[in-house]
């Protein structure tokens, strides 16, 4: 009896927050021992890369240090809404986002922080060959394209990673590390990541992501048979054959649905009137030493035919309930030499419809998500896609019926196929986020040949023509289906630099200063912009009306009003969209006016209506970028 623990309580409310912090130590008397690493906490907290000297069990590697600060940096960018690359606009529940990943989880993370059930990732595996991202936010765009020669239009952002850079791992590490810590952020209570992964770095993905998820949550290394056949060419003699896919949990509550039970296996023979009922291994998991009671010789009352137990596992149950279950004819004695007994498992008696979810996957190849591929894009537009019954399976054990699944690394749009066909079986309204980079398609590749300039373009295709079959197959239920999507694409702040601060400002002098809307900016931009500083999901209906020239905003019925007006208009009142007839927002922005100071918190905002306009308003300029702490997406 003595008073808690302070320090262990506060170490576990730290591993809840920065489960990478967290580290093995010994105490006094040399036990292992949870323990804070300060240096690593003292980085969540810092905006500058911090060093430290202290030794501690953990994965290092030169860069992470660098990709921990990567993660936690802001950035000026926006989603840009690109209507004519989208499916049902206006009605789909979900997402395509064009653009870096690590971008657009930053982006997402006031949206959709704890909303996520499930994330699916097929990451780039570390071959030698494959690009990795090369994440600097320490200079410009502009430098940072000049300084690597990369300032295509599409503005590719990767490096080859060949084992000759001396980084083969650290970078491909750097560039995972950076993600996964912000994907963590996004996952709900009960959530789980999955992701595919080979033998080149399944053991440091391990370490990694028992450093950011936590080794407690980890769940299972599932093994998937991704290869139907042998290969021939293998130059070891070993044919690999197999795939991985990890999954960690993010919490220790977080689980798998499990598979729904073979009936076939149950039937009734003997006209048992307990019913149906299976047979199974009485065989235990204990040797002699270690559970003893479980050691005993199984006796058959009708032949006196004694069955020892097997030295290394005894038996399932106790000798006195053993005896209880053969007198109540619930043990199947064999009728042959060389049996051994089991029990008569009866299926009114089992508690669920569900058994555990097997950690090997078989009878699923990918060979068969390379016949999708081709069914729907072409002969060779995607190499190795994987199976959309793999991810479906996937979604199927991890999500509920109405959950959130990320993909952020879509590259043919599997992810996004899966979901919508499971919708189609099970009547699910799950949705999608998908992320794919503007990667451009190699000018060898049929990929470019079928007239794809980018992957992400290969991706889009892809959901868009597996909506269309989806919904095709359905037959008279294809109609309630959702097999559309948002296409937004990864941008600039909408919002130029501007030379002067609000202070020195006043009604008079404004309309001498040009706009701090970038000029190629549209209304339906802002609009974006203003739902991401808001943490409103990207997916809300929106209803768009022209009264008088101006362009107004409805989004799901009154929770934002945006109101922008024409360039060539002088003034704009707030309490237009009141006398308007337009119902009383919870939030409303116009385009050139602040709705409150921007010193206002967050949570301020959020749990008041301080953030409402006013029709006294007063104009404002903003002396710096567009920051997502501020108040509104207007200048």
């Amino acid at each position: 009896m003595t008073s808690p623990d302070l320090t262990q309580a506060n170490i576990d409310k730290i591993a809840e927050l920065f489960p990478s912090v967290v580290t093995e130590s010994s105490d006094v008397d040399g036990n292992p021992a949870r323990a804070v690493d300060f240096d690593l906490l003292r980085q969540e907290l810092s905006d500058f890369i911090v060093e430290g000297p202290q030794e501690r069990y953990r994965l290092d590697w030169p860069g992470k240090r660098a990709a921990a600060f990567t993660a936690n940096a802001p950035i000026a960018k926006t989603f840009r809404p690109v209507r004519e690359e989208s499916v049902d606009f206006d009605t789909t529940k979900n997402l395509f986002i064009e653009g870096d990943n690590l971008d657009a989880l930053k982006l997402l993370q006031e949206s959709y922080l704890g909303k996520v059930k499930l994330i699916y990732i097929d990451p780039p595996y570390n071959t030698g060959n494959d690009f990795v991202y090369n994440d600097d936010f320490a200079e410009s765009s502009a430098g940072y394209l000049e300084r690597s020669s990369q300032a295509s239009a599409a503005g590719e952002r990767f490096l080859a990673n060949t084992e000759s850079s001396g980084r083969f791992h650290s970078d491909w590490l750097s560039m995972m590390y950076a993600r996964l810590k912000l994907a963590r952020a996004l996952l709900t209570e009960d959530g789980v990541i999955f992701i595919s992964i080979d033998d080149h770095e399944v053991d440091n993905l391990r370490k990694v992501c028992g450093e950011v998820f936590g080794e407690r949550n980890f769940i299972a290394q599932l093994v998937w048979r991704a290869r139907k056949f042998t290969d021939m060419r293998a130059t070891t003699n070993v044919s690999t054959d197999h795939e991985y896919v990890l999954a960690y949990a993010r919490t220790s509550e977080g689980c798998l649905r499990g598979v729904e039970r073979d009936e076939s296996k149950f039937g009734n023979p003997d006209d048992d009137p307990r019913g149906p009922w299976m047979s199974r291994s009485i065989l235990g998991l204990a040797t002699r030493e270690q559970r003893p009671n479980l050691h005993y010789d199984l006796i058959d009352p009708a032949t006196d035919t004694v069955y020892p137990p097997n030295p290394s596992t005894g038996w399932r149950y106790s000798s006195d309930r053993m005896a209880e279950m053969v007198s109540e004819g619930r043990i199947l004695f064999p009728s042959r030499e060389g049996g051994r007994p089991r029990e008569k498992k009866f299926r009114a008696e089992m508690q669920t419809d569900l058994i555990a979810f097997r950690s090997v996957i078989e009878e699923v190849y990918t060979a068969d998500g390379t016949q999708e591929g081709r069914e729907l894009l072409g002969s060779g537009v995607f190499a190795f896609p994987k199976p959309t019954r793999l991810i479906k399976e996937l979604v199927r054990q991890g999500t509920e019926s109405d959950s959130i699944v990320l993909d952020f690394f879509a590259g043919s749009g599997t992810t996004g196929d899966a979901v919508s066909r499971l919708n189609a079986e099970d009547g699910g309204t799950r949705r999608y986020i998908l992320v794919q980079l503007d990667e451009v398609a190699d000018a060898n590749t049929d990929a470019a040949t079928a007239g794809y300039r980018t992957i992400a373009e290969v991706s889009r295709e892809r959901i868009r023509r597996a909506g269309a079959d989806t919904r095709s197959q359905a037959g008279v239920l294809g109609d309630a289906l959702d097999v559309g999507f948002r296409s937004l694409r990864i941008d600039t702040t909408n919002m130029t630099d501007v030379l002067r601060a609000p202070d020195d400002t006043d009604q008079l002098t404004l309309s001498d200063f040009g706009s701090s809307v970038k000029p190629d900016r549209t209304g339906e931009d802002l609009l974006f912009q203003v739902l991401l500083d808001w943490g409103l999901e990207l997916t809300m209906p929106i209803q768009k009306e022209t009264i008088d020239g101006f362009e107004v905003y409805d989004v799901e019925e009154g929770a934002l009003i945006l109101c922008t007006r024409p360039r060539e208009a002088r003034d704009l009142s707030l309490s237009l969209s009141l006398s308007l007839g337009l119902p009383r927002p919870s939030r409303s922005v116009s385009r050139f006016v602040s709705c409150s100071s921007t010193k206002t918190s967050r949570t301020t905002r959020r749990a008041s209506t301080s953030g409402r306009c006013s029709v006294n308003a007063r104009h404002t300029l903003r002396s710096r970028p567009y920051d997502r702490r501020s108040l509104v997406g207007g200048a």
